[in-house]
């Protein structure tokens, strides 16, 4: 039985004070590092939309892309496994961390990326992969977090138009960031033909969305 509901604290696995990993290896495809300091003039999210692998093939293949490397973030364990989180006793999802230059790739067109990239509707789950590690999940810097909900709130009416569900992203701002092993990080280019769950609504998300100061 797959986990549909995020754990309350004193369900949480306790997790350890140090990451039982190493720092990752250069990016397999890009090249670039994976590991902060990121240069100059670059911004940075986290990006959950179902399983990790083919999220992060779409992002690096975006233009503006610094870099990009696959982790766990907004739960409660410190310093998860990838076996932890799939018990969905650390309240963790599965996310991208997207480095990225503003002026190439503009944080709208990321986030509407994003938004039409998957199916942000259902809930614990994507597709066939059930769970809470499958949510869809938007962190962001907190001065970026109105553009985002007005985004996703854009894209909620536009969906309701189209008879679909609205959307169930939790936005907020960016947690700690745990990398995940290494075998997952870049995983599609290493194995082209590796299991990809993408999968859409079929409608768009439109990029242009003013925000009220």
């Amino acid at each position: 039985m797959k986990l549909q509901h995020l754990p309350r604290p004193e369900e949480a696995l306790p997790g350890r004070t140090h990451g039982p990993r190493l720092a990752p290896p250069p990016h397999a495809v890009l090249g670039t590092g994976l590991v902060p300091p990121f240069p100059a003039g670059t911004a940075e999210a986290h990006l959950g939309m179902g399983c990790f692998w083919g999220a992060e093939r779409l992002f690096w293949g975006l233009p503006g892309v610094h870099t990009t490397a696959v982790g766990y973030a907004g739960g409660l364990t410190p310093n998860p496994t990838y076996a932890e989180i799939c018990t969905g006793l650390t309240g963790h999802a599965e996310v991208v961390r997207v480095v990225y230059v503003p002026e190439t790739m503009p944080f709208s067109r990321l986030v509407a990326t994003f938004f039409s990239h998957h199916d942000p509707t259902q809930g614990m789950r994507q597709g066939n992969d059930i769970g809470t590690q499958y949510r869809s999940v938007l962190f962001v810097p907190a001065p970026q977090q109105a553009e985002a909900e007005a985004i996703r709130d854009r894209y909620g009416a536009t969906l309701l138009a189209h008879g679909l569900p609205t959307v169930g992203t939790e936005i907020g701002p960016l947690p700690p960031f745990y990398y995940a092993e290494d075998y997952h990080q870049q995983y599609l280019g290493k194995n082209p033909n590796g299991y990809c769950g993408l999968g859409g609504t079929g409608v768009s998300c439109p990029v242009g969305v003013s925000v009220s100061a």
